[in-house]
Order: structure tokens, then sequence, then C-alpha cells
């Protein structure tokens, strides 16, 4: 933890080591779906060993279950945000059934338990004990799909508490006595965030087919309908006919979690085929972390055109790098980016469009955006700050 006072300073150091003196040998488990290619994993890839070193008992676990029942879990997340879902009852057997299945799997007994996000929300109500229970959202849950927000609902109100990343996602009829409100954060001495020169980021990304001398705009989230990849795709095309030579780059984590990925990724494909200057990378081509710190560090503008967003680590990512961002209002993303202080936040796709051109063509000003966005970053979304906010919540319940 000591590596991280030249980035948060001492004063939040010394309230985070002061939280986990209190709690030093508490149990601490997280349980999740996915060991890569999500947000969550993200965090807790970090937040785990940060949790160890400091003296609590800090374990991950990732559930497992069928392909059924990550099916019938795509289709709760995409409700949960609102979209259309009729909830069967071979559904909620499926979704129980796995459940009840990793419920048996938690052999030893836990002081805390983070659960995050709906796949493992049932776990609670089967599994005995006298652990704090904390439900950890990351998705927008505002105006969730009515049906299977009542089927889940019980399930989440059955824990001790529970985290949101925004006050605005909070479900207006959720009953919970403690209700936390904590934003997610990136990890800046991780091979994703870690300083890379860029002379070594122009030899990673040539190494894989980019030409570092003509402008680069990226964007870096799962292939998913809610991230508007084909509007991404849009946006670029109108901006191409602007700036002659621009290049696009989607780079994408295909997660185990998400059947829905592979069918957005086959439609990316087929249509960036048609464009020789247009890129498509995962996770499973060998495009990892280090990748993506260089493409963060070179490209010109970074984009999110998110639809519905949860919090979207990799806005705080592409700002922590001093690359300036174009991104959709939506979620937590405005608590990242200042429009028009640190990037932009735009609707359609020819606004999109506009201020990638704007902001290629204005070197100068995408500079002083991307400081200003480095500095906001390093002041509000850094992994310390995260810590110290779970620390209070289980400091809180004990």
């Amino acid at each position: 933890m000591a590596r991280y006072e030249r980035l948060v300073g001492r004063e939040l150091l010394e309230e985070v080591r002061e939280l986990a003196r209190k709690l030093k040998g508490a149990s601490v488990l997280h349980v999740n779906a996915t060991p890569y290619g999500g947000g969550v994993a993200e965090l807790l890839r970090s937040e785990v060993p940060l949790l160890r070193g400091l003296g609590v008992d800090a374990e991950w676990k990732v559930i497992s279950g069928d392909q059924q029942f990550f099916n019938v879990t795509k289709e709760i997340h995409n409700a949960l945000q609102g979209a259309h879902y009729r909830l069967t009852e071979r559904d909620r057997e499926v979704y129980l059934a796995n459940n009840a299945l990793n419920a048996h799997q938690l052999e030893r007994e836990y002081d805390f338990l983070f659960i995050h996000d709906p796949q493992p929300a049932a776990l609670r109500t089967l599994h005995r004990g006298s652990s704090k229970w904390i439900w950890r959202c990351h998705i927008d849950t505002s105006q969730p799909n009515e049906q299977v927000w009542e089927f889940l609902k019980p399930y989440v109100e059955a824990h001790d508490a529970v985290v949101f990343t925004m006050r605005e996602f909070v479900p207006p009829d959720l009953k919970m006595d403690e209700v936390a409100v904590i934003t997610p954060a990136i990890d800046a001495l991780s091979p994703k965030n870690m300083t890379i020169p860029r002379d070594l980021c122009h030899e990673i990304l040539e190494w894989i087919g980019v030409d570092t001398n003509r402008p680069i705009v990226a964007q870096i989230s799962r292939f998913d309908p809610w991230k508007d990849p084909m509007g991404v795709m849009d946006a670029y095309d109108l901006a191409k006919k602007k700036v002659p030579g621009l290049q696009l780059a989607l780079i994408g984590s295909m997660a185990l979690d998400d059947p829905e990925g592979w069918k957005v990724y086959s439609q990316v494909v087929q249509r960036q085929e048609k464009d020789p200057d247009s890129y498509i990378f995962t996770n499973m081509t060998g495009v990892g972390n280090v990748e993506v710190n260089a493409f963060q560090r070179l490209a010109k503008v970074v984009v999110q055109k998110s639809i519905r967003e949860g919090f979207g680590l990799v806005v705080s990512e592409a700002l922590w790098k001093g690359t300036p961002v174009v991104a959709g209002r939506a979620g937590g993303i405005p608590l990242q980016l200042e429009d028009g202080k640190s990037g932009y936040l735009v609707g359609g796709v020819e606004e999109c469009a506009d201020r990638i051109v704007e902001l290629v063509e204005n070197p100068t000003k995408a500079h002083e955006m991307g400081q200003a966005g480095h500095d906001h970053i390093a002041k509000n979304f850094l992994m310390p700050r995260l810590i110290r906010d779970d620390l209070r919540l289980m400091a809180k319940l004990a």
C-alpha cells in the first residue's frame, strides 16, 4: 500500500491503515461470476491482495454454473437495466438451483461476504451463519424490469447492507436499513494502468499490426449492446470523412458469464471486415492489459458510447493516462468525465463524430483536457479510496 502514497497522499493512506487495524484478522469473502473479462474482476484482482496486505483475511471466489444459468443471469442483468424480459418459472428454477449448489460450497464461515451483482444474489438465503452479507450492485438499476426486480428483491433485502454506484441507481421500493453509495476505482499500479514509455507503446501496437503514425480512436469495453459498438463504428465512419487516415480500434474482453458477447462480437467483426483501418481485438486473441494500456495512451481519443452504464471503469483508465474521452451521458460516466473539461458527454452518433474530429484536429486542447481528466481521477477514483470506503462499511456493520 505504501507505493500509493505518491499518488493519493499520506492522509488517505493513514485513514485506510487505521480502519484496517480495527478489522485486523477479520475474514472477508468477495463472490462474483467471472475471474476475468469484466469490471468486477478488475476490481477484485487488486482489492483482495491489498486487503490481505493490510492484515484483513480477504478471499475471492467465483461461482460456477451451467450454460443455462449464465443465459438466464445475462437476461436478468439486462432486465435490471430496463430491457424487456419475461422471467419464466423454469428460469427461476435454474437460477435458484445453481445458487443452491454454490451455497453448499461455502464451507467456512466469514465475518463479511460481498456478493457482487445478480448472479449470486440468492446465496444469502441459502446459507446459514452469522456473517454480515453485503450485496454490491455494479449496474444501473434505476429503472428495472418490474417482474425481474420483484423476483430478485427478496434475495437482495435478505442482506445486511447493499452498495450501489450512485444514489440514483437505488430502486425506490428497496427496503433496507443500510444502503451505501460507493463508486468503483482503478488500480493505477496494475499492468493495465502503470506508466509505460511512449516508445514502448508504439512498439506494442505496431507488433499487433496497428499503424501508430496515423490517428487512432479506441473504445475498450465488453461486446455488449449497451456499449453501442455499432454506434461507435457509425461515428467513426462520419469522423473519417473529415480526418482521412483515421483508425478505429475496438478492444473487448470476453467474460465467462456473458454468452451474449459472442453474438455482438460476430456482428462487429462482420461489419469491420469492410474497413481495413478498423481493428477488433479481444483477450482471446492475445490482446490483454498491457496492450490496452498502450492503446489508451496512444489513442487521440478514447470513446465510451454507452447507452446504459453502471460506472464504466475504462473512462477513468483513459483519463488517468491523460487521454481525453468522448462518452455517452450514462450511469457513472458523468462522475468521472467533466463535460467540456476532460472530454465530452454526447448523445447521438453525429455529436460523437463531431467531438472526435474536434479533439483529433486540436492536439493542444486534447492535451489540456487529458491533463484535467488525469487530475480528477487522481483525486477521486484510485484504489485506496475504494478500499477505505469498503472498510468503513465493514466497520459500521461490525
